[in-house]
């Protein structure tokens, strides 16, 4: 790792700069890299120690939403620009007036997608696993939530792979005496003159050896000033920061939950946001949010809280925390906040999937680039395992050590593993047991009323799906498909949908809807672009996406000046 700059006391010598990036995530880095192409002077701080460089998309799956590509067409998907945008409407549903940006960010992107967006980054080395996954499934009809057709794909070399391409320019770009990086500083205040931002003030934070994600801490040893002509936010969302999440959360989706776990490191914390708010930024859409309810606790956790997503496919029986079997069309991996919804509904922060080894062996992937190795590492040999018999080694060493996992031969003995979990709860067991008996009977025919078993054989005629995600039907009973197995699942903070509002060049837009002059917004910090071009829901595969487009934006905005 190239040197950068070292925190010192009083550090308020200001150097010249064409702009300043406060965040070292990927928007931040794409941003930058723009910058460097057009031989502008950057400074990019960041409260976190080196070791984190690259913020939250290096612990990603590196899943990036893309439109009629060619992996798409080799498995014999046929989308199109016009699909996914009755997807992206139906998912969003935009209805306030602060939806205006977000809107046009949203067509924006659509046309990226399904446009120059592949080439942009192939260009830059980056290449895709050739089978498509199919996020978000949906909601169960033609206009509703979800993507009609698979668009997940996965970088190889998951969410470092992402990142290499601006990594490797911010460096250049070092090397060159065009960026200047500070670790530990922490921004707290915007400078603003005039009515523009011309710079930031902070606290150099002590040196800190916490390894990539690990809580740093926020000893202060002194203070700096710099300035330059555009500022850009790039620190992110609040998804670290569980009492913000509390305090936006929406009447819409409950009661906020007592627990969750955290998906992103604790330096996630939405402090910035208020800042920009404070310096005459405005921020809309607080109350939407992306959280996942198939978090896991990290048997091996690298940050407070640390929780996991099973990336599930559709074959597990899912249980609410009583024992009764979630209603259609909340199947595994086909509705994530709708799932949330129902889930609060019952009074309870958890649920169960219940399954077999033939099902955890093939439909079960861990999200994050330290879970899945072969594919963040690029191992063809590692990855040959994960095509062939057995489930992954990170999903097995899941099953063996994590807390969360119950595992037995018969079903009484699951039961009495899951009662034995369920401290809190009153698990109604006889239904589960009833509900497992009677799938096992609908096996028998091709035919069933049983939704979610026509799911799964709908979901296996997509070539990917029967290749490597969905197990062939089975009974939950057959001892050749066991052993049998139950998950807890808890909630699992993720994304902030809502941010900071901006224009089509990323520029930082003030409640009167005039530009801020100097200001710029990029990333989870912005919405992903216009303070929320999700909507209220997204379709996967656009969060990474939407730090690329929205740091691309706004770099390329400075540079023209």
């Amino acid at each position: 790792m190239a040197a950068s700059t070292e925190p010192t006391a009083n550090d308020r010598t200001p150097k010249p700069a064409d702009a300043i990036i406060v965040g070292a995530g990927l928007s931040g880095l794409v941003a930058a890299a723009e910058l460097v192409d057009a031989g502008k002077r950057i400074v990019i701080v960041d409260q976190e120690p080196a070791a984190s460089f690259g913020g939250q998309a290096h612990w990603s799956f590196g899943g990036l939403f893309l439109v009629d590509s060619p992996e798409q067409r080799r498995m014999g998907v046929k989308d199109s620009l016009e699909l996914a945008r009755q997807d992206w409407s139906g998912t969003a549903g935009f209805d306030r007036e602060e939806d205006e940006w977000g809107r046009r960010w949203a067509e924006a992107y659509l046309e990226f997608a399904a446009g120059e967006k592949r080439a942009w980054l192939h260009e830059k080395g980056v290449r895709f696993f050739p089978v498509v996954g199919w996020a978000e499934r949906g909601a169960g009809n033609a206009v509703g939530h979800g993507n009609s057709v698979p668009r997940f794909h996965i970088t190889w070399g998951t969410g470092p792979g992402v990142l290499a391409p601006f990594i490797a320019k911010v460096r250049a770009g070092e090397a060159a005496g065009l960026v200047e990086l500070r670790h530990r500083h922490r921004v707290d205040e915007l400078v603003v003159e005039a009515g523009a931002v011309v710079g930031i003030r902070g606290a150099v934070l002590a040196p800190d050896d916490a390894a990539r994600g690990e809580s740093s801490n926020r000893d202060e040893i002194g203070d700096f000033e710099l300035r330059a002509p555009a500022v850009v936010v790039a620190s992110g969302g609040i998804g670290g920061n569980h009492d913000l999440v509390r305090a936006a959360w929406p009447e819409r989706l409950g009661r906020p939950p007592a627990h969750m776990l955290s998906g992103v490191p604790a330096h996630v914390d939405g402090r910035m946001l208020g800042i920009a708010e404070a310096s005459g930024a405005r921020l809309v859409n607080g109350d939407r949010m992306w959280h996942y309810t198939e978090g896991i606790t990290n048997w091996d956790p690298i940050w407070p809280a640390h929780g996991i997503r099973i990336l599930p496919g559709p074959s597990s029986l899912w249980f609410d925390a009583t024992g009764t079997r979630l209603p259609v069309p909340l199947f595994p991996g086909f509705d994530t906040l709708g799932t949330l919804e129902h889930l609060i509904s019952t009074g309870h922060d958890h649920s169960w999937f219940v399954l077999t080894q033939k099902i955890i062996e093939k439909e079960f992937a861990l999200s994050g680039s330290e879970q899945n190795p072969d594919l963040t590492g690029k191992d063809v040999k590692l990855l040959a395992e994960r095509l062939g018999s057995g489930a992954p080694g990170p999903v097995e060493a899941f099953k063996q050590h994590g807390v969360d996992f119950v595992v037995a031969d018969t079903l009484p003995e699951l039961l009495a593993g899951m009662r034995d979990l369920s401290p809190g709860a009153e698990l109604d067991l006889d239904n589960i047991e009833q509900e497992v008996v009677a799938h096992d009977r609908e096996v028998d025919n091709e035919f069933t009323k049983d939704l979610q078993l026509t799911a799964v054989r709908g979901a296996r005629k997509y070539r990917g799906d029967k290749l490597i995600r969905v197990a062939t039907p089975h009974k939950m009973l057959d001892p050749k498909a066991g052993p049998l197995i139950a998950v807890k699942l808890h909630i699992l903070t993720r994304k902030s949908l809502g941010g900071i509002q901006t224009d089509l060049d990323s520029r930082a837009l003030g409640t009167d809807g005039v530009p801020v002059p100097g200001l710029y917004a990029v990333g989870e910090a912005s919405g992903f672009g216009g303070g929320g071009v999700h909507g209220y829901r997204a379709l996967e595969g656009t969060f990474l996406g939407g730090c690329l487009f929205t740091g691309r934006a706004a770099g390329r905005a400075i540079a023209r000046g």
